[in-house]
Parts: C-alpha cells; structure tokens; sequence
C-alpha cells in the first residue's frame, strides 16, 4: 500500500480497510498527516502488530474533526460499530445495573434497570453486583416502604380496594388503597433518596430521635418500628463498605495484564463507601499500553450522567489532558483525572489490582478447565504452524542462568492442553560456558531427543507432536541442529517463540508467524512458555542457593561433607546458621570448638556471598 497524498494537518480519525472494505483498524490523530506518515516509514521502525496491520490494509481514508477531542469521540464510536480487528477489543460488553426512582409517577416507584435513561427518572450507581443492590433495596425499603409494584398491578389493587403481601409485611405503604396521603409519601421518597445519596448520618439520627421520642411518649409500638427502621439502615449501610471520607465521591480505576488479556478493574465510591465496582476483560496486544486500556474503558464506559468529578488509576496516561477534556465535553462540568493521593486512595487502587488479578486467574482457570476451549486452541495450533494433525503432546523448552553461571534448562509438557507434571523435567547444562542460550539449548535438546533414537524409545519420555522453544530464529537454529544431528529430521516438528512480540519462528523461513492478540493458541503457548520461564528460574535459584552453601562451607576448615550435612538438616540454610549465636554452635556436641568458631566467623564475614530476593536469573 502506498502512502496518499493530500493528508491534512488538522485533528481527525484514520481509518484502514482490507481488500473486502472491511474496516480493521480506526485510529485518532492530533495531526493526520504525521500519524498516518508514521505508518509508511521503515518495517524495522514499527511493531509488529503495525506491520501485521500494514501487510493486511489495502487503503487509508480520513475524516477531519478539528479538535482532539471530538476525534476521541468519534474513534470510540466508530470501533463500536465497526469492531475492527486491529483495536483493542472489549470481552464483556454488558451494561452496568443502575438503582431507579420513577419520579413522573404520583407514587413514585423504585426499580432495578440496566437500561438507557430517561427523563423524569433519577438513578443511583452503578452497581457492580445487582444481587447487592437488591439486598440494600430490600432493607431500605423498610425505612422508606415505598411501592415497588409494576403500574398494572398497582391498578388492579386499586380496583379491589386490596392491598398486595408487601403492604402487609410492611415493605409498602398502601398508597394503592389509600393507606397514605402524597405528602407522607414524598417524605418517604425524601428518605429513600436521602439514603442512596449517601446522607446516611443525618437519616440515623432522626430516626434515633424518633425512637427516643415515642419511648417518652410510652408510643412503645411506635419506638419498635423505629428501632427495626435503624437495624434496617445499619444492615443497608453493611453492603457499602467504607473506604474514604464521607464527602468523596470519585471512581477508582486500576489495570491488571497478563499475556494477551488485560483487566480493567473500576470501583464507584460515592460519600465515601464501595457502591459498586466492575470488571472489563480486553483482548490486547503487546505494544497495547495501560494508557490505551484505560482510555478505551473510559471513552466505553461513561456516559453525561455517569462521570464523577474524580477518577483516579494507577495508570500514567500518555495524554491526561486530552481524556479529561473529553469527559468534560460529554459531562458537561469539570472532572480530572488523577493518580492516587495518600493512603486511602492508594489502597483502593490497590484492592482494583486484586480484583483484576483475581478475575485473570478466574480466567485462565475457564480456559483450562474448558475442553472445547483447548481443543480450540490445539486446532488453531495445528493450521497456523502446517502441521499434520493438532498436536496432542507439546514440549516447551527454556534456559535460565545468571551471568552465564549455574547455566540450567527446563521441560514442561501439556498433554491435550492440560500440564502433565509428570512431563516436567530439570536439565544441569554441562558444556555451555558464559552467556550461549543458543549451545545451551542444543545440548538440553540433544539429551532429550536421545530417547526417541531408533531402539532407544523410552516410554516416560514419548514423541512429542510439537517442540517449542523459547526465544528466536538463534533458538530455533539450535534446536534443528539437535534433531537433524540424531537423524530425527521430518519426525520432529519445532517451533520458537519470541518472547518480545509474540512471534513464532519455523523451520526454512525467517519470515514470523503473527497469531491473532487474544487468540486461543497464542494464549496456550503463552501460559506454556510462562510455565517453561518459571519451572527454570525456580530451579535455578535452587541451584544457585546450594552452590552459595557448598562454596561458604568448603572453606570452613575442619567442616567435612558429613559435618556440613548435618548443619544442613539441623537450620536448612545459611540465613538460620547466620542467625545462631556463638554460643549455641560451641554447644554442638559433634562439632569440635575451633571448627564452631571458624564457621560463626565465615558467616559473619563482611562481604561474604549471600542469596538476595533481588538476584533474579537471566532469561
């Protein structure tokens, strides 16, 4: 595709077509012709998700807007009409439940909804959990017992001259038969807005004076409705946790990723207290910033009705005043947005990255546990790479080392998706010296093909349908010259995986293989390669931590292996020997003095090696 001409220099939106004019991708610009310049410069400038975009696009048209912010508006409607594939993509679209309050009617009448808003109706919200909205409805309704009934059976009692169950159970006031005149009513309308504004204080106070009052009247009945109304507020105010001053009201955003999916985790605190929260689960890229999430929730999520004065995120925006303009324009009065400020904030940030921790976990836990999911990937898998059939064992391979020392290679396995740990297995690389991943990847993959030599079949370890490699084409490389050294070349299918831009490498081409952010294969090799990572460094800080202890105790004179094994079994590690005073290694029986005083003065030298949580392995 060639770059056009005439592209302006004003704000606008972009957008790419492929050879069908079906839309892929829709972006914004402050500056149409620099961004879009940007996208015919060299292939080794951009990612790899822009080249896959590029190699994919067969035209580019433009439409101007002026400003920035009306292109940020157009950009978010345009992707949800056209879901282009190029943008970042939204898994859960469903609308957040509101609390309503239908004023237009004479008995005005409170409701769930999810729907758009109309005039005349007041919401409160929104809430993250309509189980939790309905418990707290159904406990305010005691304080305030107004109807809750559709407008037809409001009628049809009407017409009897009967009230319904819940003016019996005191969950109504009657106004259907005319057990309460209009005025008493808006007072109870009062009270119920009263409570969902977050006046809570001002409301237990009165009814607390209300109670006292009819006891001094010895109206006994009266103070024990009274009391059962303040029970019922304290019950209702249990569901709002309170998390800031009372006066607050601002949401709470925090970005959560792992692999191809990102969470974004919002928290509505209104007067202070947790009055609902939601998670949004997105398909990402690896080039995807937390700032383009965030700002693709933002733009998804509110509306003129929704924006609180506040927002604050643990995400740095790359342009914080470009969104809070855009949140003005549809909001129409100040907002900003914000990291958080002081504790309480933090903390709030903080439990919006438990909760997205939590619902990634919830699920990769889906995915795993889903047979369709996994046979899904596997075929993905199988058609993406040109191989024979879906691969039913797949072997992932990494190194780890730090600094080229303690050099160590891991194998996990997946058997129809699932890990296999009896597939797992440890490798001490032994001829590789200094930083090689490539020699060391060889030699690793040369012991375990071994086992599938011609009469030298192992049934622990079975052919693999698909080795994969961690790392590029130097990887790659290494692992063919292990299977073409054993005469295994066309048995063996391999494949290696970058771990910067997901790429997959095969055999005779240089050429990547791109597989689709958010797809169920690349979230498979992903979870495999990560397993693959972690299986290695844990090892390798095993390793690491005996060799510290040999080291440190081989020059202790007089401290033979027998002596040192003991040590080991009695403290476990050099920290609990480090700890022990003089006195407690001179009362050691099998220990002679001088060799007790020899070892407390090697632990205790200035200097001397120690294991840190810092030390992480190499890659």
């Amino acid at each position: 595709m060639e770059k056009p001409q005439g592209i302006p220099t004003e704000s606008g939106c972009y957008i790419f077509r492929d050879q069908h004019q079906t839309i892929i991708y829709v972006g914004k610009a402050k500056n149409l012709s620099s961004r879009l310049g940007s996208y015919f410069s060299r292939s080794t400038q951009m990612s790899a998700k822009t080249v896959a975009l590029m190699e994919m696009a067969c035209e580019v048209e433009w439409i101007v807007t002026g400003t920035e912010v009306a292109a940020l508006i157009l950009e978010n409607d345009l992707i949800k009409k056209h879901q282009p594939r190029f943008n970042i993509r939204l898994k859960d679209d469903k609308s957040y439940p509101y609390l309503a309050l239908d004023l237009r009617q004479d008995f005005p009448v409170p409701y769930m909804t999810r729907s758009a808003r109309q005039k005349g109706v007041r919401y409160f919200g929104p809430f993250g959990h309509v189980r939790n909205a309905r418990v707290m409805l159904d406990e305010v309704l005691r304080i305030a017992p107004l109807r809750s009934c559709s407008s037809s059976k409001y009628q049809a009692h009407e017409r009897r001259g009967r009230a319904c169950l819940l003016y019996d159970i005191g969950k109504c006031s009657g106004p259907c038969v005319g057990a309460i005149e209009k005025p008493a009513y808006d007072d109870l309308v009062a009270t119920f807005v009263k409570f969902f504004s977050g006046q809570k204080r001002e409301l237990q106070e009165r009814l607390e004076q209300e109670m006292n009052q009819a006891s001094r009247l010895q109206d006994y009945e009266g103070a024990a409705r009274t009391r059962d109304a303040l029970v019922a507020l304290q019950k209702a105010s249990q569901e709002q946790a309170v998390v800031l001053g009372e006066g607050t009201n601002l949401d709470a955003i925090a970005v959560t990723r792992a692999d191809a999916r990102a969470v974004v985790s919002c928290f509505f605190i209104r007067h202070g207290r947790i009055v609902g929260r939601t998670n949004k689960l997105f398909d990402v890229g690896y080039e995807t910033t937390d700032s383009d999430v965030m700002e693709a929730f933002v733009v998804g999520h509110y509306d003129s009705e929704s924006i609180p004065s506040l927002i604050i995120s643990n995400v740095e925006l790359a342009d914080s005043a470009l969104l809070a303009d855009y949140l003005i324009s549809i909001a129409k009065r100040q907002t900003r947005v914000s990291p958080p400020r002081g504790d309480k904030q933090r903390s709030v940030v903080a439990l919006g990255l438990a909760d997205g921790n939590t619902v990634l976990r919830r699920d990769s836990l889906r995915r795993q546990s889903d047979h369709n999911i996994r046979s899904k990937a596997l075929l993905e898998i199988g058609s993406t790479l040109g191989l024979s059939a879906p691969p039913y064992r797949i072997e992932c391979f990494d190194m780890s080392h730090l600094q080229g020392t303690n050099y160590v290679g891991s194998m996990v396995t997946v058997v129809d998706g699932l890990p296999q740990r009896s597939g797992y297995r440890h490798f001490n690389v032994k001829t590789v010296l200094g930083n090689d991943d490539a020699g060391a990847m060889r030699e690793v993959l040369t012991r375990r093909l071994a086992y599938l030599q011609l009469g030298n079949e192992d049934s622990r370890f079975p052919r693999p349908d698909l080795i994969v490699v961690d790392g590029g084409l130097p990887q790659l490389s290494a692992a063919l010259d292990a299977v073409n050294a054993l005469g295994l070349s066309g048995t063996v299918e391999v494949v290696a995986l970058a771990k910067r831009e997901e790429l997959l490498y095969r055999p005779g081409s240089s050429l990547p293989i791109r597989l689709d952010q958010g797809s169920e294969a690349l979230y498979l090799l992903q979870r495999l390669r990560d397993e693959a990572h972690r299986f290695a460094v844990t090892f390798h800080r095993s390793k690491r931590g005996i060799s510290m202890i040999s080291t440190t105790l081989d020059s202790v004179a007089g401290l033979g292996p027998a002596r040192q094994r003991r040590l080991l079994q009695e403290y476990g590690s050099l920290k609990e020997m480090r700890s022990l005073p003089l006195d407690s290694l001179l009362e050691l029986s099998w220990l002679p003095p001088t060799v007790a005083r020899a070892l407390y003065d090697r632990l205790h030298e200035t200097g001397m090696p120690r294991l840190e949580k810092g030390s992480v392995p190499d890659e």
